[in-house]
């Protein structure tokens, strides 16, 4: 692998990176099991998640797509993107002049038309008269994502309210007061 490869549009910028870094260090820089650079590791499973791509079909100039995937592995086993989200959402409703924990979410559902994938998830939503899956999300009244299920299309939104409100106070530390439907 050439260290002074040509960029992709999925690079992360130095900006970026600078915020990144603290998050994402699992383990010391030379640790022996480390090797290949975090931040070559971090851009190739962004260049997976920017372009669909299969992990075994990762560009030769990244690092093996086996390391690429075991580090993704890590950091999602790790709760690295969880932690990353809710520090940006804190920083954004700092940003907008509100408190840093919200205290009314939005609750709603859409129905995602299936795919062979699906299997067993897959469930008939007789209302909007589609085959696919129901993802039932709580936002912050500005729109930052707190907590998301995903079930069969005909499950009732209702059934789903006591967990999303669980995972939401999970998620604010119990400050949320009000829910509009």
């Amino acid at each position: 692998m050439s260290t002074t490869r040509k960029s992709y549009p999925s690079d992360v910028t130095d900006a970026e990176w600078e915020f990144l870094v603290p998050y994402l260090t699992l383990m010391r820089e030379d640790a022996p099991q480390r090797d290949h650079p975090l931040r070559e590791l971090f851009n190739a499973m962004r260049y997976v998640v920017r372009t669909g791509c299969q992990w075994r079909f990762l560009p030769h100039d990244f690092p093996p797509w086996s390391a690429v995937y075991q580090q993704a592995r890590r950091w999602f086993q790790a709760g690295v993107f969880e932690t990353i989200a809710h520090d940006l959402r804190i920083i954004a409703r700092v940003l907008a002049d509100r408190d840093e924990r919200p205290s009314a979410v939005i609750l709603d559902a859409r129905t995602l038309q299936s795919t062979p994938e699906s299997g067993g998830r897959a469930g008939y939503d007789g209302a909007k008269k589609k085959h696919g899956s129901k993802v039932h999300a709580a936002v912050d009244t500005l729109g930052n994502l707190l907590a998301v299920t995903i079930t069969a299309a005909n499950e009732p939104e209702r059934s789903q309210v006591a967990e999303l409100a669980q995972q939401v106070q999970q998620v604010t530390g119990g400050m949320v007061e009000i829910a509009y439907a």
